[in-house]
């Protein structure tokens, strides 16, 4: 994982996720085992050239399993998010959590310190 650090043993953003369309297509296919091509598309409400693209990088990355084959005579493609590409996702959902609480507690100190 990259990122910056976030203090020992959390996990850091990761610069793969954290694009917008990328943390899309991950989301999605953390809902299910595997999900078609153009079910991802639409979900994820991008063209087939950004999601062809999109699956490329996080294939590259090892986020992504791509299965081709046939409907009948027609060519399909399947997605479905790794294990690795799983716990990437989560490990980014916690960092960011992480940083929604940093802020809350930030918040919280210094509405104490002027109230005292």
């Amino acid at each position: 994982m990259t990122g910056a650090p976030q203090g020992e043993g959390r996990p850091a953003l990761d610069e793969t996720i954290q694009h917008p369309t990328r943390l899309a297509v991950a989301a999605f296919l953390s809902a299910c085992d595997e999900a078609e091509f153009a079910a991802v598309r639409d979900g994820c409400q991008v063209s087939d050239s950004v999601l062809s693209k999109t699956a490329s990088a996080l294939e590259a990355a090892g986020y992504l399993d791509i299965r081709k084959g046939h409907v009948g005579k027609r060519p399909r493609t399947w997605l479905s998010l790794s294990p690795v590409g799983q716990q990437a996702l989560d490990d980014h959902l916690t960092a960011l959590q992480d940083i929604v609480a940093a802020a809350r507690q930030a918040s919280t100190r210094e509405q104490a310190g002027q109230s005292g």
